[in-house]
């Protein structure tokens, strides 16, 4: 099952898309599995025994506080799929269970990809010195991937 509409997909065709998207595209026993630090995820070689392939990219966009508190609001708002061609809702609650859209326009149609987030890591120390904040997704029926995602920002 592939979602397309020929304009930018409302809130109701999100809706129903996520609706028809039953449950994920893969097995349990994967769910989840990128909410491990990326050293255990390429030491025990699990994921890439299995034919999933990890994409590892780090970009320094700043430091303090101030900086991650605005990473942290940007990945709660979905701003890193603030795109012409792509964008989620940006009042998806970033939330353990939650069904969204990712919507992206390829050539004429767009595509509606439904997700769900898998787990959210929200952690920081007592003196404000290393803080983190990520959450997972995983696809559902219909996406045309077969994989997990996960959006991390840090203090260290």
């Amino acid at each position: 099952m592939v979602f397309l509409c020929w304009a930018r997909p409302s809130p109701e065709e999100q809706k129903a898309c996520i609706n028809k998207s039953g449950a994920f595209n893969y097995d349990a026993k994967f769910r989840g599995a990128t909410a491990k630090p990326l050293s255990c995820l390429q030491e025990d070689r699990e994921l890439s025994k299995d034919g999933f392939l990890l994409n590892h990219a780090r970009v320094l966009v700043g430091s303090g506080l101030e900086t991650f508190e605005k990473g942290k609001s940007a990945l709660q708002t979905w701003r890193h799929f603030g795109l012409d061609w792509a964008f989620v809702d940006s009042k998806t609650s970033i939330q353990n269970g939650v069904k969204f859209c990712v919507c992206l326009k390829e050539f004429l149609p767009w595509m509606m990809m439904p997700l769900q987030v898998v787990y959210v890591n929200d952690k920081r120390k007592a003196n404000k010195a290393m803080m983190s904040f990520g959450f997972g997704s995983g696809t559902l029926q219909g996406h045309l991937l077969v994989c997990a995602f996960s959006y991390i920002t840090h203090i260290l």
